[in-house]
């Protein structure tokens, strides 16, 4: 029978085959499944287990010899088949003849890379699975991942606003592994259930000595050899520069909103506290804002959309020479920096 990932818990519940068979090339969710169906195991009182790693020398009698025989203590098995080749006839032979005699005491959990259409459509695989369960593990495509992150953060008792959850997305980028290391990172830093853009950030940049704040503030306050000198510290550090691009597109907007704002005149605090920019930090943006006027803004924000474009390598050039050149901007209008 073939089940999907949402309806492993359920099945589960109701008791365990004598076959599960787990497909797919997403590690971690792969890894979850096994887990979940060990802890199954476990609590159906399947004490002892056995791992085999099948490669192209295996032996597959020592499958067929570990069903028919008891356990050392008698009591039942987990016996997990780790495919590392593609199948043999030996091997699908042995599986099948597996499946037709399975003994009721043990359970054997089969775990593969993706099977080809052709392969799960397969008389033997079919005769394999009839006596239990293939899970087919699919990858989380990108435009899922959002929605997948948000879950597993709901799952740790978490929110997390938009601007933070577009950012991890970008930053883990379909690495479900690297994103449930995130997460965990989340878990640490985070002093409320809230997560917001400023503590993703942190997140993931928090190996760097130089802080991405502190670039933030000197192009704000327009101090460009510090603007340069920061920027060039992260990128010898490894910080990617999708997070330097998002911080310095967060106060581009910031700055377009409160230089239309200035443009119509309108007073600048509603603005403040419409974007949650408090008194210590308002500072910083009234002077930018008497640098140059919303065009100025607006071109350097156009600008993001570029380097953005680079580092997703729809649009030539060196991303970190381009956040280089904007971010001068910023600080100094009508200065461009020498090649980082």
């Amino acid at each position: 029978m073939k089940i999907n990932a949402q309806q492993l818990t359920q099945q589960l519940q109701q008791g365990l085959p004598p076959v599960i068979w787990i497909s797919g090339d997403e590690p971690l969710l792969a890894l979850e499944a096994a887990d979940q169906v060990r802890a199954a195991a476990r609590d159906a009182g399947v004490s002892e287990r056995q791992v085999f790693h099948a490669d192209t020398s295996f032996d597959w009698n020592v499958l067929q010899d570990a069903n028919q025989s008891m356990s050392l203590f008698g009591d039942r098995q987990l016996l997990e088949v780790r495919l590392s080749a593609k199948l043999k006839d030996d091997g699908r032979k042995a599986l099948v003849a597996y499946a037709a005699n399975a003994n009721p005491d043990n359970v054997l959990l089969v775990q593969s890379d993706r099977l080809e259409a052709a392969q799960s459509k397969a008389k033997w695989f079919n005769q394999v699975i009839e006596q239990g369960w293939w899970l087919p593990i699919w990858p989380v495509e990108r435009h899922q991942l959002p929605a997948w992150l948000r879950q597993r953060l709901q799952a740790q008792g978490l929110t997390i606003d938009d601007d933070a959850l577009a950012l991890l997305a970008d930053k883990v980028d379909g690495n479900l592994l690297a994103a449930r290391q995130e997460i965990d990172k989340l878990l640490l830093l985070s002093d409320t259930t809230t997560i917001d853009l400023d503590t993703v950030i942190q997140s993931v940049a928090d190996s760097a000595r130089f802080d991405i704040f502190d670039l933030s503030d000197a192009f704000l306050n327009g101090d460009l050899a510090r603007s340069q000198r920061v920027l060039s510290g992260l990128s010898a550090e490894g910080v990617e520069a999708p997070i330097v691009l998002w911080v310095l597109s967060r106060e581009l907007r910031h700055l377009v909103q409160l230089a239309e704002a200035q443009q119509s005149g309108q007073p600048l605090q509603a603005v403040f506290k419409r974007l949650r920019i408090f008194d210590k930090r308002q500072g910083p943006y009234q002077q930018a804002i008497r640098r140059a006027g919303l065009d100025h803004w607006q071109h350097c924000l156009v600008r993001c959309g570029d380097i953005d474009a680079t580092i997703k390598g729809r649009r030539a050039g060196d991303p970190w020479h381009a956040l280089s050149v904007v971010i001068s901007e910023v600080a100094q209008p009508g200065r461009v920096p020498a090649a980082l």
